[in-house]
């Protein structure tokens, strides 16, 4: 049985203040992927991103999210995104951890009214699984960048949505956290099926955590990691004909392993 894309992308071309970003992009993403969108800075790979969302217009093609029109879609909470300024807030904001992650079970349903205990349950669950639950009453100010971080995953994923997008979460973050942090996006992946679309420059995560990759320069080139020949094609391409990726045999340690403490 073929399986079930969860975004689909046919012929979108995008441009911005007149300039053509992505052109002709055509692309599937299937359930349980874990995805890597990389490419050169400008490139447009948040464009592309904001556009799948429908965050952004396009000049031409077609989007499709869990099977609808991005334009009729209307089923956000099956959808979960974190961008890149997630982390900018007042730091003295006085929210801690567990109230900040509660925001997730929020909707056009409750909204106005007291979670539940079962809202609760949920919350305490994505906390212990995100490994943050000892950090549950600190006010979200005391965190470091990598602490932060999950935090606004969890809170993303409290509603336990279909898919997760992530615009560079781990930018300026010290490569041990970003291990870390990747980590558990793996176990996201892999125990609770979710299906993560997460934009890096980081491509040594790519390859090591991720099933397939997408390549964006204005041109779109996709590629299953375990494919090299594909893999180093597509990646030539978003980067030039000198760029060069050397594979070596590497297994990610720790795929289910509990988090040190930032």
């Amino acid at each position: 049985m073929e399986k079930q894309p969860v975004i689909e992308v046919e012929g979108v071309t995008i441009s911005r203040s007149g300039e053509r970003v992505i052109e002709d992009a055509s692309f599937k993403i299937i359930r349980g992927d874990f995805v890597g969108v990389v490419g050169p800075n400008g490139g447009g790979k948040t464009t592309l991103l904001k556009a799948v969302l429908g965050l952004l217009p396009r000049d031409s093609g077609m989007i499709k999210l869990l099977g609808t029109p991005v334009e009729q879609f209307r089923d956000w909470r099956r959808i979960a995104y974190v961008g890149q300024d997630s982390i900018n807030f007042d730091q003295s904001f006085p929210l801690s951890v567990r109230e900040l992650v509660s925001l997730g079970r929020i909707n056009g349903e409750n909204i106005g009214h007291r979670l539940v205990t079962e809202d609760w349950r949920h919350v305490d669950e994505m906390l212990e699984f995100m490994g943050i639950a000892d950090l549950s009453e600190k006010r979200i100010g005391q965190l470091s960048g990598g602490q932060k971080q999950r935090v606004f995953v969890a809170k993303a994923m409290v509603r336990y949505p279909d898919v997760l997008f992530l615009d560079e979460p781990v930018a300026g973050v010290d490569p041990e956290t970003q291990e870390r942090f990747y980590m558990k996006l793996s176990n996201l992946n892999a125990q609770k099926g979710t299906t993560i679309i997460n934009v890096s420059h980081d491509l040594s995560s790519v390859f090591c955590r991720m099933n397939r990759v997408i390549c964006v320069n204005r041109k779109i080139n996709v590629a299953d990691i375990g494919d090299e020949a594909g893999f180093t094609t597509a990646l030539k391409k978003a980067y030039g004909d000198h760029f060069h990726f050397v594979f070596h045999e590497h297994m990610c340690e720790g795929l289910f392993e509990d988090d040190r403490p930032d």
